[in-house]
C-alpha cells in the first residue's frame, strides 16, 4: 500500500522544513525530537475516534511555557534552550505544569491565575502551558493536537530534569478536559513522573480508547481525577465530561461555543481545584460506590478515621496509593466558595405532647465562627424523636463549641407551644470527631436555643 510519511526537519534557519515522499494517504507526520505521530488506529480509524486526522504541527499549536514564581509577578515565558537561565526557574523547587483544554469564554487565561494563587500557597515553579491556536478549531482535530502539546510538555521535562539535575518525582501536571489527556501523553513519555492530575477529563475521543491514548492510572505514579456533575474523583481514574454527545457536527458546535453545553460545570473541575489549594479541608471526600447511596446519606465513615483531601492535596491523604480504584464523592457549594465542611446531625426534641407542623434549623458555632442557618427537618414537629441529617457547612468553623436551635410554622396557635433540642450529637466527616449537647429549656416559635455541650 503506498504510503505518504511527511518528516518536518530542522532547517538551517531554525524553521521546519517538509519532505513528502510517496502521496498517497497522510498517516504520518513527524516533528523533530517530538518524534511521529500516525492517524492509524488506536489513534483513529476506530470507533472511539472514527476521524483519521493527524495532529497540527508545533508552530501550528503555538504552544507557550508561562512560568509564575514567588519571585515574578508577571509571568515569563520560558524555552527549552538558555534563554531560560535568565528566568527565575529554580531547579531545587518542584515543579508544576497546568495544562488548559476548553477555551472558556471569559476565563480562557484560568491556568495562569490558577499558577498565581499556586504561588502564593507554596514556593515552587508553575508552568502555565497556552495552546490556544492548537485549541480552536474543531473537536476532532484539537483532541489530536493535544497529542503535540503532551509531547511538548515531555520534552520541556526532559530539557529541565538535564539542565537543572532534576528527577521525574519533582513534576506535577494538571490538565483539564482534553489537556489531561494530553498530560497523560506527557506522562507516558517520562518515566517515573510524579503525579497527573485529570480535571474533568474529555470523553469523547478518549473514552474505552487504547490506554496510549488517554489519560491512564499507569501514566503517573499518582493519578488523580476531579468530575463534576455528581460524578465521583478517584485515585485510580474515570473519565468526566459524560454527557452523552451526537454527531460530529455537535460535538464542534460545542467545542466551538456555538451550541448549548454546560460549561459550567466542566470548568467547575479546575475552579474547586484552585479553591483546594487555599481551603484543603473544604474538600474531604467520602468513599461510596455510587452518587445515589452518598446522596442518601449512607457514605459517611471512613476507613481508620481519615477521608482523603479532593484537589491539590489529595496525594498527603492516607489511603490514597495512587492505584486505588476507590471512588470518592463530596458535596460542593453552588457557587464560590465551594468548599464544604460536612458533620452528622442528630437532634432529640423536646416539647408539648402534641405534634404540631413546622420546621426546624440548626446552625454551628465555633472557634472561627458560626455557620448559616440549615433545615433540619419540615413536616410534624415529633418531641422525643431523634431527626438526623447530613450537614454541609459553608464554613470551617474548627472545633463546634454550641449548637444554635430554631423551630417555626408561621401559624397562630394560642397554646403559643415551646420546643427545644434536648440532645444534639455531632459528628465531623472530616476526622470522625464527635461532640454530645445538652439542652436544658425549649423556645417559643423563631426564638434561638442555645445547645451547650453536656
Amino acid at each position: 500500500m503506498l504510503r505518504r510519511v511527511v518528516t518536518a526537519e530542522a532547517s538551517p534557519a531554525g524553521g521546519l522544513s517538509v519532505c513528502t515522499c510517496c502521496s498517497a494517504a497522510a498517516l504520518e507526520v513527524c516533528y523533530d525530537e517530538l518524534g511521529c505521530f500516525e492517524d492509524l488506529p488506536p489513534w483513529g480509524g476506530t470507533a472511539q475516534r472514527p476521524a483519521a486526522i493527524l495532529p497540527w504541527s508545533p508552530q501550528e499549536v503555538g504552544t507557550r511555557f508561562l512560568l509564575f514564581t514567588q519571585k515574578n509577578r508577571y509571568y515569563q515565558e520560558i524555552k527549552p534552550d538558555q534563554s531560560i537561565q535568565a528566568s527565575n526557574y529554580g531547579g531545587r523547587r518542584k515543579t508544576r505544569f497546568v495544562i488548559p483544554g476548553l477555551v472558556v469564554t471569559d476565563d480562557e487565561d484560568w491556568p495562569q491565575e490558577m499558577c498565581k494563587v499556586m504561588v502564593k500557597q507554596e514556593n515552587v515553579n508553575c508552568i502555565a502551558v497556552e495552546w490556544k491556536k492548537g485549541a480552536r478549531t474543531q473537536y476532532a482535530q484539537a483532541a489530536n493536537n493535544a497529542r503535540v502539546v503532551g509531547a511538548q510538555v515531555a520534552s520541556m521535562l526532559s530539557f529541565l530534569m538535564g539542565r537543572y539535575k532534576q528527577t521525574a518525582d519533582k513534576f506535577h501536571i494538571i490538565g483539564h478536559g482534553v489537556g489531561a489527556h494530553a498530560a497523560g501523553e506527557a506522562g507516558s513519555r517520562t518515566p517515573g513522573l510524579a503525579r497527573i492530575t485529570g480535571l474533568d477529563p474529555a470523553e469523547p475521543y478518549f473514552q474505552d480508547t487504547d490506554a496510549a491514548v488517554r489519560l491512564d492510572a499507569g501514566d503517573a505514579s499518582f493519578v488523580d481525577a476531579i468530575h463534576t456533575d455528581a460524578l465521583p474523583f478517584s485515585s485510580g481514574l474515570g473519565l468526566g465530561m459524560s454527557r452523552p454527545v451526537g454527531p460530529p457536527s455537535e460535538l464542534d458546535a460545542i467545542w466551538q461555543g456555538d451550541s448549548r453545553f454546560d460549561a459550567c460545570n466542566h470548568a467547575r473541575a479546575y475552579l474547586y481545584y484552585e479553591e483546594s489549594l487555599v481551603q484543603p479541608r473544604g474538600f474531604v471526600g467520602f468513599p461510596c460506590s455510587d452518587s445515589k447511596a452518598f446522596a442518601a446519606g449512607q457514605c459517611f465513615s471512613c476507613p481508620d478515621g481519615s477521608c482523603p483531601l479532593m484537589g491539590h492535596h489529595a496525594d498527603k491523604s492516607a489511603g490514597t496509593d495512587g492505584v486505588s480504584k476507590t471512588k470518592y464523592f463530596l458535596n460542593t457549594g453552588r457557587t464560590a466558595p465551594f468548599s464544604r465542611y460536612s458533620f452528622r446531625v442528630s437532634l432529640t426534641l423536646d416539647g408539648p405532647s402534641w405534634p404540631n407542623p413546622g420546621f426546624m434549623y440548626v446552625a454551628l458555632a465555633g472557634q472561627y465562627g458560626t455557620t448559616q442557618e440549615h433545615q433540619l427537618h419540615v413536616g410534624t414537629l415529633v418531641p422525643g424523636r431523634t431527626y438526623d441529617m447530613l450537614l454541609d457547612a459553608e464554613l470551617d468553623v474548627g472545633r463546634v463549641e454550641e449548637v444554635r436551635f430554631r423551630w417555626n410554622n408561621h401559624i397562630l396557635n394560642p397554646m403559643r407551644p415551646r420546643y427545644g433540642a434536648s440532645r444534639v450529637a455531632l459528628q465531623r466527616g472530616s476526622d470522625q470527631e464527635t461532640w454530645v449537647f445538652c439542652g436544658m429549656e425549649t423556645v417559643v416559635e423563631n426564638a434561638v436555643q442555645a445547645v451547650p455541650p453536656c
